[in-house]
């Protein structure tokens, strides 16, 4: 940690004066004696949380509860920054796609998820394949699926598109091989009739 970024608490706060957040709400502004005081009354700690302001900010409160909250922040922050970066690369099929290109797309998708890029599988719908039922789209889709060899998980599950459905999957961290859930039953029309 930088010396300019570390937290200033109790005796080691400099300023002589400090605005003073409680955790019954605000003290106002007073004497660096007096917040020590009422920081030592409430048996927490005074930490300066904003040492730019004029006079300073100092919130009492566990130092240990601040500390963690600081680092599940910057955790956060961390996390979403890397989330962010994480390009996601695209992968067309369509219902009638032969065994050759397969697997030209199943080499480019593996090639990806080793790169730890996110690759959106599309199923392709076009002409009367746009009206086949949805339990047989899906399932066409999870058979494809199984020829990747990567291991992975799926971070966004089947859904609809204007051209077709899609789902969106990523390298598995834990190495264990993932296969798509299960798709949910479809209620029946009742006296609807097809083909007649």
């Amino acid at each position: 940690m930088k010396k300019e970024d570390r937290v200033r608490i109790n005796e080691g706060i400099r300023s002589a004066e400090v605005r003073v957040i409680t955790p019954d709400g605000n003290l106002g502004v007073v004497t660096i004696e007096v917040a020590l005081a009422k920081a030592l009354e409430y048996g927490m700690d005074l930490i300066e949380i904003s040492p730019n302001a004029q006079p300073p900010v100092c919130k009492i409160m566990d130092y240990g509860k601040f500390s963690y909250e600081q680092k599940r922040h910057l955790r956060d922050k961390r996390a979403k920054e890397r989330n962010a970066a994480v390009e996601i690369k695209s992968v067309q099929i369509k219902v009638g796609t032969s065994e050759g290109d397969i697997k030209t797309k199943i080499g480019k998708i593996e090639e990806w998820l080793g790169d730890g890029q996110r690759v959106k599988v599309e199923l392709y719908l076009q002409g009367r394949s746009k009206y086949v039922e949805k339990s047989f789209l899906h399932e066409r889709l999870r058979k494809f699926l199984t020829y990747i060899a990567t291991p992975y998980s799926i971070v966004e599950q089947f859904k609809e598109a204007p051209k077709g459905i899609s789902l969106i999957i990523e390298k598995n961290k834990k190495g264990l091989p993932m296969t798509p859930a299960p798709i949910e039953a479809e209620p029946e029309m009742e006296g609807e009739v097809v083909g007649e």
